[in-house]
């Protein structure tokens, strides 16, 4: 299996971008743009999203595995944001001889307590009528009742594509909705005792709870060498609720 990738950047040092549940490479196109006059950045589409191929389930140890295949044999600083920062962890774990350093997003190595909210969006997803739509904006309409927030609406339907035989969802849809518990959940009894240590950075957003000090137990002896930042006026979208502030945290950290 090969996942799509996008590269940016001809010299420097290696970064690798994993994108978070329902998001593709191109999301962090801007913070690659940013970053690719000093390093070599590949933007990978998670297997199940955007352009890559589908899986027969979700497992983050072979999701991580899947990942490591695209890297070559060359250390990379690797970041990964919500589930693609669980991808990003499995991986350092797994493959340390990988990672030079690491950066993980909004998102700590347990089981969180549910996915009703993903959930939610999956269903209203499942249940959109694309054979009648003639327009995007009728998908955004559709929409609108159960996902209020435009920025969120933008987000979801990004991964609706137009063909010769019409809509289609790029997401796989139905495994995500089917691996809700293996996706909120961690693969720590599969890991052993497993650490990983190389520099590690936590960036979270001062409004989100997903790193709260009851999870940095595990996060510390995972990944004993690590420092945290959180973000002011950020939320779990921290990389695109203040773009400018991440994207300064993480190049200091690259260097």
């Amino acid at each position: 299996m090969s996942l799509h990738r996008t590269e940016l950047g001809e010299s420097g040092q290696r970064v690798v971008f994993c994108h978070g549940l329902f998001g593709q490479g191109k999301n962090w196109t801007q913070a690659a743009k940013a970053l690719s006059a000093d390093h070599r950045v590949l933007l990978l589409d998670m297997p199940n999203h955007g352009r890559s191929p589908w899986t027969q389930r979700f497992d983050y140890l072979e999701l991580a595995d899947l990942v490591a295949a695209e890297l070559g044999e060359e250390p990379v600083a690797l970041v990964g944001h919500s589930m693609g920062g669980k991808i990003a962890m499995c991986l350092a774990l797994r493959h340390p001889h990988l990672v030079e350093r690491l950066a993980v997003v909004d998102v700590a190595p347990v089981r969180y307590e549910s996915g009703r909210e993903f959930v939610g969006y999956i269903e209203t997803m499942r249940a959109l009528d694309l054979g009648s739509l003639e327009r995007r904006d009728q998908a955004d309409e559709a929409l609108r009742e159960v996902v209020p927030s435009p920025t969120v609406r933008s987000f979801l339907l990004q991964n609706l594509r137009r063909t010769d035989d019409g809509w289609h969802w790029q997401l796989n849809l139905d495994l995500l909705a089917e691996h809700m518990d293996e996706l909120v959940g961690w693969p720590g009894d599969e890991l052993g005792d497993a650490s990983y240590d190389g520099p590690v950075l936590w960036i979270g957003g001062a409004r989100s709870d997903y790193i709260s000090d009851e999870r940095a137990v595990e996060m510390d002896r995972r990944f004993p060498r690590n420092r945290r930042v959180l973000v002011k006026d950020a939320g779990h979208w921290v990389h695109s609720e203040q773009p400018e502030v991440f994207l300064e945290v993480l190049r200091r950290f690259l260097a």
